[in-house]
């Protein structure tokens, strides 16, 4: 008798509750892989994984890929057959995870805990979009474009700042302070356990118009601008964050883009950058500098840069399903961030 395949579908990103935020960073990051990956803090049940793993979905080839733990160097990068070189005059290659993420989601969980040297490897990947290996004299590189998704616990050791730099955007999360919401994630949960296809079902036009926009956004990248007054403020929160260098104001920039291609705006503005700040300074500010304005309102700055007009939609990308599942009726996805649905091509 032949084993029994068993196929479990991810629990809907359209559907998550209550982390508006973290939506928002990852679909800044889908947009925009170049940004540089994401870094999720916060304890445990907080939709860390659960978050990563939904968005592979909404991405055209919805690759998602765990690097684990113990991986070794060759395991992330592939290997070159050196022997098949001599003999055949030929590179032959084999792929290790950063090729099976490309064009997907790239998720590492505890990343604090990884050698050092791999992390900053995996970083490069993901900021370049290529991997490059090297044996002996003999190279070989391939396209590795992915979202990284990094997860961590700072109880278990924190990462140094050389490599949370190399993170794009990074966020802190906390436990779920508010009973309704706490009592919205459970039913939907629960819903989702119970009967995951009526639920998918159910959520099937928001998770179609997501996709959308993602392809969307993406290609609309390349005709934004912005002014030297945007370029002025980002400088200005950079500076005021006394981070070093100057990759959060390219990072910054890149979000705002980013988020501007979403909402599918004719150039990146102030308003777009205020959005972003708090994300790409999060881990990059250092002690004693003032936070980003939009710091301790940090959903209210998204809405305000992003708030529908009255005659939009209120749901932005992600309209409510015309069907419920039983027994969650009152549940409805948050709305991430933009706020305006696909343009019909």
């Amino acid at each position: 008798m032949s084993p029994v395949t068993v196929v479990r579908h991810p629990f809907p990103f359209s559907a998550l509750v209550g982390q508006a935020r973290l939506q928002q960073a990852l679909l800044l990051a889908a947009v925009d892989p170049g940004i540089g990956g994401v870094l999720v803090t916060g304890p445990r049940g907080t939709a860390k994984s659960t978050a990563a793993r939904a968005l592979a979905e909404l991405l055209p080839h919805g690759h998602f890929v765990t690097l684990p733990l113990g991986a070794s160097e060759e395991q992330l990068t592939g290997t070159l057959d050196l022997s098949h070189v001599l003999q055949q005059g030929e590179v032959r290659f084999a792929p290790g995870l950063l090729a099976r993420a490309h064009e997907g989601v790239l998720y590492v969980d505890e990343v604090n805990l990884l050698p050092d040297p791999l992390v900053d490897q995996l970083l490069d990947v993901a900021a370049s979009g290529v991997n490059v290996v090297e044996r002996d004299g003999v190279s070989h590189q391939h396209a590795a474009r992915f979202v990284l998704v990094g997860t961590m616990n700072p109880e278990e050791g924190e990462l140094r700042p050389q490599l949370l730099d190399r993170f794009g955007l990074a966020l802190a999360l906390d436990n779920y302070a508010d009973p309704v919401t706490r009592q919205a994630i459970v039913r939907a949960r629960l819903a989702f356990d119970t009967d995951p296809e009526a639920f998918r079902a159910a959520m099937a036009t928001a998770q179609q118009a997501l996709a959308a926009q993602v392809v969307q956004a993406r290609g609309a990248l390349g005709g934004l601008d912005f002014s030297d007054a945007v370029h002025a403020h980002v400088s200005a929160l950079c500076l005021a964050a006394a981070v070093d260098g100057v990759r959060a104001d390219l990072v910054m920039l890149r979000a705002a883009r980013a988020l501007a291609a979403w909402d599918g705006a004719p150039a990146v503005t102030v308003a777009h950058v205020d959005a972003v700040a708090e994300l790409v300074l999060h881990h990059r500010r250092h002690a004693g500098s003032p936070a980003s304005p939009e710091a301790g309102d940090a959903e209210s700055a998204g809405e305000r840069a992003t708030a529908p007009a009255p005659q939009d939609n209120p749901w932005g990308a992600m309209p409510p399903p015309a069907d419920t599942v039983a027994g969650i009726a009152s549940i409805k996805p948050l709305r991430a961030f933009g706020n305006r649905p696909p343009k019909k091509a």
